[in-house]
């Protein structure tokens, strides 16, 4: 029988009350979602061109742009790391990346669904999608490099340093429609968006799903960091031998 030992209490006040912070947030996020799901599908106007295929847009550009937020919060960490070496920035760092990759992804999937019928392909080279799929590569590498290098410690340094320059794309990603030629629609949220890029209802219904996705992408992220914690323990107690 597995015994461990050394480790002190497990359940400490402050794990406690993450732990209940994340399932609160849980709860939230369902909530959002059910109410988000009704205002896309119900209350949302259907596009006079498009037609209903337009309604993956309340979803395609919140997660786009929490995917970038996850890539900035894993920059940011990673700095710290750098800098601290610190545990916890490098656990939010892994976290970061690892659900900014989950959003992109979703993010290019979404926008090939929404480019077959419109387009009438399911992919083209153009700005906007390849300077997007070249951001998934980077922080996919990023992952790799983690999990291949030669120890722990080079993996959270070298990735750390892939994370920051990788950030170099986010803005590259967003001002692609605009310093290049492109079919892909202009910017309808951000500081380079037209005021009146939405109809009202569709801008507040935007806004709901952005604050659904936010929860969502916060629940993940603790989610996340309080797992690698759970992890590293278990990697400590396994490098000590405090199994019997």
């Amino acid at each position: 029988m597995a015994v461990i030992t050394g480790r002190g209490p497990t359940n400490s006040p402050i794990r406690s009350s993450l732990r209940d912070l994340r399932l609160w947030l849980l709860a939230l996020t369902a909530a959002l979602t059910i109410v988000d799901g009704y205002l896309i599908f119900v209350v949302a106007p259907t596009d006079q061109v498009l037609g209903h295929i337009q309604r993956i847009f309340y979803i395609h550009v919140p997660i786009s742009i929490l995917s970038f937020l996850g890539f900035l919060v894993c920059a940011v960490a990673g700095v710290g790391y750098l800098i601290r070496r610190g545990e916890t920035w490098d656990r939010v760092a892994h976290a970061a990346a690892e659900v900014g990759v989950v959003f992109v992804t979703l993010a290019l999937v979404t926008g090939v669904i929404w480019a077959r019928p419109v387009w009438g392909v399911w992919w083209t080279w153009e700005p906007r999608l390849t300077t997007t799929l070249i951001l998934w590569l980077i922080y996919v590498a990023y992952l790799m490099i983690r999990h291949y290098a030669p120890t722990p410690q080079q993996g959270r340094a070298w990735s750390a340093v892939v994370g920051i320059i990788g950030f170099v794309d986010v803005p590259i990603v967003y001002y692609s429609v605009q310093w290049w030629r492109s079919i892909h629609p202009v910017q309808v949220i951000g500081p380079e968006a037209a005021d009146d890029a939405l109809e009202p209802i569709m801008a507040r219904i935007l806004v709901f799903s952005l604050i659904a996705a936010l929860a969502l992408f916060t629940y993940l992220l603790l989610e996340r960091v309080a797992l690698r914690g759970a992890e590293d323990a278990v990697s400590a107690i396994r490098r000590e031998g405090t199994y019997d």
